[in-house]
Parts: C-alpha cells; sequence; structure tokens
C-alpha cells in the first residue's frame, strides 16, 4: 500500500492534483450548462466535417486537424469518472448522440464517393477497417496518458497530443461513408477500432481515477457486478474481432510475400524486370512491377501462384509504362 501511495505521489503528486469537484466540472458537459453543451456540439459536428474531408481528400494532415478539435473523449473520460464515484452524469448519453452524430456526417460525405471508388485505396479508409490488438495497447496506453493530464493541473499541454494519438472521430466517419457506400464489412471494421479506442479510454480513466482516489466509498455489490459485466461484455465484443483482424493481417501480409516472391521468378526471364511491391486490396492482389520492356506469359504467374494462395483471387499486374492488366484469378 505504501508502494502504491508513493507511486501515485510520482505521477501525480497532491499538490498538483484537481479536487474531485474540479476533475466533475472539467468532464461533466451539464456543468456548465447550454453554453457548455452548444460548444461540445458545435465542435464534435465540425471535427467530423473535417475529418469527412480529411479521409475524402486523402490528407492526413485534415484527419489530424480535425482529431485535435474533436470534444468527443470528454464525455467518454466523463463516463469513467462516473463509473468511480457511481454517479450518473449523462455522459453515456453524449457519447452515443456524438456517435450517431459523426456516422451522419460521414454518410452524408459518401454522397461525393463514386460507386466505382476503390474504398481501400484511400489509405485513410483502409488503415481504419482492419484494427489489430496493437491498436487496443496504443489506445490503453494513450487512456492512462490522457487520464493522468486530466488529473494533474500543470499537463494540460498534453492533451492534444493525446487527442491526436486516440482515434475517435475519423473511424466513426469512415463508418459512415462505408455505409453509404454499399461496404458494411469495412464500416463494422471502422467502428470495431473506435469501441476498442472507447473501451481503452475508459478503462483507463477509471483505473486512474479509482488510483488517485477520486472513489468516495467501496461500490456496493450489485453496482459493481453490473459495471464489471458491462465493461467485461464489451471487452469480450471488441478483443475477439480485434483478435480475429490481427490474425487476418498476419496471414494476408504472409501470402503478399508468397506472391512477391513467385512473381520474381516469374519475371527472371525478363532481364531488369524487378517487382516494386505487392499490396491486397479486398480478394485481389495487385502485383506492381517495373520491366524494361514486355511480361512474361500472364498464365505463367497464375500457375505458379497456384496452391501458394486461396483459389478465386485475383491478380492484377501494373507496370511502370502505367498499364494495368487483369491477369484472371487463381486456379481457374
Amino acid at each position: 500500500m505504501r508502494v502504491l501511495t508513493q507511486v501515485r505521489e510520482l505521477l501525480v503528486p497532491a499538490v498538483r492534483r484537481r479536487t474531485p469537484t474540479e476533475l466533475s466540472a472539467e468532464l461533466d458537459l451539464r456543468s456548465g450548462g447550454e453554453a457548455s453543451l452548444s460548444a461540445y456540439w458545435t465542435m464534435l459536428v465540425l471535427s467530423a466535417v473535417i475529418a469527412a474531408a480529411g479521409v475524402l481528400a486523402d490528407s492526413t494532415a485534415t484527419v489530424i486537424g480535425a482529431m485535435i478539435i474533436a470534444p468527443l473523449s470528454t464525455p467518454i473520460m466523463g463516463m469513467a469518472l462516473g463509473l468511480v464515484n457511481r454517479t450518473r452524469t449523462g455522459a453515456g448519453v453524449f457519447v452515443l448522440g456524438g456517435v450517431a452524430a459523426v456516422v451522419a456526417v460521414g454518410l452524408v460525405a459518401s454522397l461525393a464517393v463514386p460507386r466505382t471508388y476503390e474504398l481501400l485505396s484511400n489509405s485513410q479508409i483502409s488503415g481504419r477497417t482492419s484494427p489489430g490488438l496493437a491498436d487496443l495497447i496504443a489506445a490503453l496506453a494513450t487512456g492512462l496518458a490522457g487520464a493522468v493530464a486530466l488529473a494533474r493541473r500543470d499537463v494540460a499541454a498534453v492533451l492534444p497530443g493525446v487527442a491526436i494519438a486516440i482515434s475517435l472521430v475519423p473511424p466513426l466517419v469512415v463508418a459512415g461513408v462505408c455505409l453509404g457506400d454499399g461496404a458494411p464489412v469495412l464500416a463494422l471494421g471502422a467502428m470495431v477500432l473506435f469501441l476498442s479506442n472507447l473501451l481503452s479510454l475508459v478503462l483507463a480513466g477509471t483505473f486512474v481515477f479509482a488510483a488517485l482516489g477520486y472513489l468516495d466509498a467501496p461500490p456496493r455489490g450489485r453496482t459493481r457486478s453490473r459495471a464489471t459485466l458491462a465493461l467485461s461484455g464489451l471487452g469480450l465484443l471488441v478483443v475477439v474481432p480485434l483478435t480475429l483482424s490481427t490474425a487476418a493481417n498476419y496471414l494476408f501480409a504472409a501470402w503478399e510475400d508468397r506472391v512477391e516472391q513467385v512473381a520474381a521468378e516469374w519475371l527472371e526471364a525478363e532481364p531488369g524486370a524487378t517487382v516494386t511491391s505487392v499490396r491486397t486490396e479486398s480478394r485481389t492482389f495487385h502485383v506492381s512491377v517495373r520491366t524494361p520492356s514486355g511480361l512474361p506469359p500472364l498464365q505463367d504467374l497464375l500457375a505458379r501462384l497456384d496452391g501458394a494462395v486461396p483459389g478465386g483471387s485475383h491478380v492484377v499486374v501494373e507496370t511502370t509504362q502505367g498499364r494495368t492488366i487483369e491477369a484472371g484469378s487463381v486456379g481457374r
């Protein structure tokens, strides 16, 4: 217990620690009245619009700008404080309303996306539709940093960095864009990323706030059981698809390595021809090659890939001369 007290004093000294009243006022959107609520909804919608523009333009800088001004982490950390204090702050309502508002902005933004547009060719979309366990670990660390920063009066300067590190509004916008474009599986992947980040913030915030003594009294058995059951259920809901997604990412990476090796062997007959990259979009392998002349027979490539990748996978060869050649399907 003494060691825990020493660690707590090292991380958040008592003289620099916010009081429960101060922290509650910081995280309870209702404490500021209508002006606070108006600011929350205004900044949330604007951040969603900026994120949508950044996603459609595939602009990382624009998306980062949206993440900095997005206020969604405030009610989420308010949920964590409410779990610790066993008080109803209404934070869950603001989170659900915010999620609906941002997804709606993404749905509207999807109207600007052509039906023939390949969503996974956009790095802002592809990077948020296949989250893995690494994203959960990073989100947990970010949540711990954010909770400590909120508890201290002297480290507010790190909060913009925390806002950038935790992805909340962009995956919701991506979910809306994917839904509007008729890609529910991709939308589900983006929602899993958001849920993993939300869960990480709540768990990290609950841990830090409880460790710092914001817990007024031990929770009653029934209250504790309900909170534990809810968090466990949400955790299971998130960790299982993240684990499956991580396994799928490793599997696709292995297939891409095989395709690159096989394609390199296929090009050995052409002097100076090399494979520059291999990427996967849906069930299609895109093989980019640099060749000073022509290409060997494409059927030879498909025959070599038979057994190395799943049957029925499509292969497209892209050359530095600007040609895109549909090689066909493996095993057919």
